[in-house]
């Protein structure tokens, strides 16, 4: 725990804080030298198998990593600051969900003078001269001048969609060699009952590891039998479903860029799953469903322009972090600034908002305001 202690500590406050611009940045001397001591070059497979015998514990300490984008074998040892961050820092609700979050970062900037503009897509951002002058939508074509031009959308869709060819610093080859984090199959249930033995979080760890993770990552396909997590929320939090009912949450990860996402494919895994959890409980759950909603690959295509459907970006690999993931800031339009999961410092919810400070930063240093 100290090792994934001093890796978390250098890595919130040293690493995922930088621009990834130059490799200059990383000339810090708390980094340079306890390189060894963060474990780059050793994979987390064999950094967990020297602290724990129990294979449950094994797989319990190597799940997070099948969310970086690479199996644990292939995965730096770095990233055991994840295990640090969930088992000291504790994994937090926010009442009334996720979508809790929005809703209040909403409410601030509202307050701090942010106009906002719903269902109003950009078609395409205006550069002349290397430099971009404003955004297209499609009400009307309406057109909004800008000093500055900041892409929270997926950043391939913003390079290859909203911009003119001579301003794409990625082409589409780079794109195409790009390693993938995974997708996920989705499930948003609402039940007429209230489960007896549920738990607000649940991993289902019980079919092998291993073969799920290589239908993700070596021979990307369906999955034979996948694990699964369940958030059951209205365990914790009464407002989120009506009284004497639950609300359940089903997540499967599954590899990006998968075919035949049909609705029979979907309702073939929601069986499976569903059925596990009933043998796990000891109690009926597939005769209480009163709603259910399936979201997977193809609905993070249509619905948010991701790459390949990705849901956590790009794979955490050497040689896809820090300067080697797409800039923060176009090398080919000087006021235009992208953030996000496919820039640094990475996957997840809180590094795509502490990309959104980072180019925050990038953005006063570079033109003072």
């Amino acid at each position: 725990m100290n090792e994934a202690a001093f890796k978390y500590e250098v890595g919130i406050n040293k690493l995922v804080q930088k621009p990834g611009r130059s490799l200059t940045e990383f000339l810090d001397w708390d980094i340079v030298k306890g390189v060894f001591r963060l474990d780059v070059f050793t994979s987390i497979q064999k950094h967990i198998q020297k602290h724990f015998k129990d294979t449950r514990l094994r797989q319990l300490m190597e799940f997070p990593v099948l969310f970086l984008g690479a199996l644990p074998e292939n995965t730096p040892a770095l990233y055991s600051l994840m295990n640090y961050a969930d088992i000291k820092g504790g994994t937090w609700y926010p009442n009334g969900g996720m979508y809790a979050v929005v809703d209040a970062m909403y409410k601030l900037a509202v307050e701090l003078g942010v106009e906002f503009h719903f269902n109003e897509p950009v078609e395409k951002i205006q550069v002349k001269a290397g430099k971009a002058t404003g955004v297209q939508t499609t009400r009307g074509e309406k057109t909004y001048e800008a000093d500055i031009v900041v892409s929270g959308a997926d950043y391939q869709f913003t390079e290859s969609v909203l911009l003119e060819e001579p301003y794409r610093t990625y082409s589409p080859a780079y794109w195409e060699r790009r390693v993938m984090a995974p997708s996920c199959l989705l499930y948003y249930v609402g039940l007429n009952k209230k489960l007896t033995h549920a738990r607000h979080h649940a991993l289902f760890f019980d079919v092998p590891f291993e073969s799920h993770a290589a239908e993700i990552y070596k021979k990307p396909g369906w999955p034979t039998d996948p694990l699964f997590y369940v958030s059951v929320n209205s365990v914790t939090d009464k407002q989120v479903a009506p009284e004497g009912m639950e609300n359940l949450v089903f997540l499967i990860p599954v590899a990006s860029g998968l075919e035949n996402d049909s609705e029979e494919v979907r309702e073939h895994y929601f069986q499976m799953i569903v059925k596990r959890m009933e043998r796990h409980l000891g109690e009926s759950i597939a005769d209480s469903v009163i709603y259910k909603k399936t979201y997977s690959v193809t609905d993070f295509v249509n619905d948010y322009h991701s790459f390949r459907g990705n849901a956590y970006g790009l794979a955490n690999t050497l040689m896809q972090t820090a300067v080697f993931k797409p800039a923060c800031k176009s090398k080919k339009v000087s006021n235009l600034f992208f953030t996000g999961q496919l820039t640094v410092p990475g996957p997840g919810v809180p590094p795509s908002l502490i990309s959104g400070e980072v180019v925050a930063r990038e953005v006063f240093k570079i033109f003072g305001r």
